[in-house]
């Protein structure tokens, strides 16, 4: 309950009651940058943000770019929040919603660049719907990343990656990086540099961490894929 009450204290935290922003818009849909972070850099979202380690971590390594995590339990967000504020981070925000409200925060063109980092896979065919890499969400981000955005898919579920590398195959998007083993690439950017809570947990274990950055056109409409990937 604590975090629960210094939450509402945090600066850069943002939770509206979901009547202010269901089927409407948020009062800082499109000024972001302006009225929060007081500047034009990029700004880039960690949507399902967690305890906010990728947001925190990515504001770290990169000023020059603005950062909100989104995630709909306060009790993680409160993690990210604190260190943000202990830290004196600036570029990074955090807003406490569902990230199928996504069109009500943000305006077309206004965001550059999506991170997803570890979601719940939703392996099973009736749940495709709610797989942050399907068809139904890509559609939705594209309402409001400017005209090849990037996303970023860090995963340790195998079938989550391969349905997400088939799905981008078969709409035929830019595909920029992918492997089923990051750290065997010996990439040195922040794919690799920074690591949550979990996937060191993972690691520990022996998993393999897969990634896939593409690319999304915003005129054209994701159809999603004929065949079941399993």
């Amino acid at each position: 309950m604590l975090r629960f009450g210094e939450l509402g204290t945090l600066e850069r935290v943002f939770q509206p009651p979901i009547e202010e922003v269901f089927q409407k818009d948020y009062y800082l849909k499109g000024i972001w940058k302006r009225d929060v972070f007081l500047n034009d850099h990029p700004l880039v979202l960690e949507l399902g943000c967690g305890k906010g380690e990728y947001s925190v971590g990515l504001a770290r390594n990169n000023m020059e770019r603005n950062y909100i995590g989104l995630d709909i339990k306060g009790a993680r967000i409160w993690t990210g929040a604190r260190t943000a504020r202990d830290e004196g981070l600036l570029n990074v925000a955090f807003v406490r919603t569902r990230i199928d409200f996504i069109q009500s925060f943000f305006a077309k063109n206004e965001v550059e660049e999506l991170w997803i980092t570890f979601p719940d896979p939703q392996e099973k065919r009736k749940r495709l719907k709610k797989r942050l890499t399907g068809a139904n969400f890509l559609n939705l981000y594209r309402e409001i990343l400017v005209d090849g955005g990037i996303i970023n898919l860090k995963t340790d579920n195998n079938l989550l990656y391969t349905y997400t590398l088939e799905l981008a195959r078969y709409n035929n998007l830019t595909i920029e990086r992918n492997t089923e083993d990051i750290y065997s690439t010996g990439w040195k950017d922040e794919a690799v540099s920074i690591q949550t809570y979990y996937e060191t947990r993972y690691l520990e274990k022996g998993a393999r961490i897969n990634f896939i950055r593409f690319r999304l056109p915003a005129h054209r409409e994701i159809k999603e894929l004929p065949y079941d990937i399993g």
